[in-house]
């Protein structure tokens, strides 16, 4: 069955053939990225080949130029994997889109393409050390001079940071001008001055690849400059509509999958001579899950629906990002009591998840801002 009303046969048919490939290039070896610290370039090339990265960038830049609803589906069953791929939606659904939108045709000409084969791996960076929701107070600086920009600064937990090659850095072209004195530049993989730090240990997402980034006399071309010089927070307020509901999006495919192996788990374990899903507590506890999770899944196809036609649902989706992801942390810890001491062993999937379902309020906008722009919006 169709897992959304705005879903087609084709969408259906779809979902069906991503499914196959990650069964057989990705779930078997999951365990084994983890223990690595990477997801290799491998299998990002392969995903390049098949056609899931960025199937909405039109043809003439070498997309398949599908709608939103194929993006949903590989960002879905990604998740239903592992949390780990998260890179790959990072790229597919939030940073490419940046380059699509606000791009030159000539940027597009040059990105785009080896965006969509694996060639080119994006990332954004806007959080530093000392700076994390309050964007206006960056302090990665770049100095225009002749035809190049002179960034100096750094960036942390940064997604794909290891593996990226072209990453847009949220810079202040005018350290005076606050919030509108921000721009958007596309660093690349060998630019004078740009280096790696190390890659950070997470709690969580072992196979995610997260880094601390440096800019030192980084000298940027000028024709790298991502659509015009101070509107970067501007553009970044545009596309935090859906880079937060494709977060909310992974949390409701998490929490269903902890909840799909949680109940396979009370129908088999026995205590007492019987399944320990035969247990009152369990049942009201499973009915609790599942009752949440359809009413978050409700909310969000709704929200789907809309974004998908263009409208502006900022406040819902601050509301969805901010309930589903913690939700969804919640249910971590209750999957994870269900399931005994066997929860607590890293052989169970449900383990995993409990590492990396929290960050989840914290990225893409922290659920306290989710509720300080809600309250904001209905007049407080």
């Amino acid at each position: 069955m169709m897992r959304y009303c705005f879903e087609t046969e084709e969408h259906e048919v779809f979902r069906k053939t991503v499914q196959k490939f990650l069964q057989k290039h990705a779930a078997p070896y999951i365990d084994t990225w983890e223990k690595e610290k990477r997801v290799p370039l491998a299998f990002w090339h392969t995903l390049g080949e098949m056609g899931y990265l960025c199937p909405q960038v039109a043809e003439k830049y070498g997309g398949l130029g599908l709608d939103f609803r194929y993006n949903i589906v590989i960002a879905e069953e990604l998740e239903r994997v592992a949390s780990s791929l998260i890179g790959i939606g990072l790229h597919n659904d939030v940073v490419v889109p940046y380059i699509e939108a606000f791009g030159t045709d000539a940027q597009k000409k040059r990105w785009l393409p080896k965006c969509v084969t694996g060639e080119i791996i994006t990332a954004i960076a806007m959080t530093e050390p000392s700076t994390g929701s309050d964007l206006a107070a960056i302090q990665t600086v770049a100095k225009k001079e002749g035809e190049y920009y002179i960034v100096n600064g750094q960036k942390t937990f940064i997604t794909n940071g290891i593996h990226s090659n072209a990453v847009i850095v949220v810079v202040k072209t005018d350290a005076n001008a606050g919030h509108k004195g921000i721009s958007l530049l596309v660093v690349e993989e060998g630019t004078e001055g740009f280096t790696r730090g190390r890659q950070l240990e997470k709690v969580g997402l072992h196979a995610q690849d997260t880094a601390e980034l440096y800019f030192e006399d980084c000298r940027v071309p000028v024709g790298n400059l991502l659509g015009e010089e101070g509107q970067g927070f501007y553009y970044l307020m545009n596309k935090l509509q859906q880079e937060r509901l494709v977060a909310a999006l992974g949390a409701q495919m998490s929490a269903e999958d902890m909840f799909d192996t949680t109940l396979e788990y009370v129908k088999t374990r026995t205590a007492f001579g019987k399944p320990i899903g035969t247990f009152q507590n369990t049942q009201f506890k499973m009915a609790e899950m599942a009752t949440q999770i359809e009413l978050g899944k409700s909310f969000l196809e709704s929200l789907l629906e809309a974004h998908m036609a263009g409208k502006d649902i900022v406040t819902k989706v601050s509301m969805a990002k901010y309930w589903i992801t913690e939700n969804a942390r919640q249910m971590a810890a209750q999957c994870m009591q269900l399931h005994g001491g066997y929860g607590y062993m890293e052989e169970y999937k449900i383990a995993r998840r409990y590492r990396d379902i929290p960050v989840a309020s914290i990225y893409a906008g922290t659920n306290e801002i989710m509720k300080t722009i809600i309250a904001k919006n209905i007049g407080l």
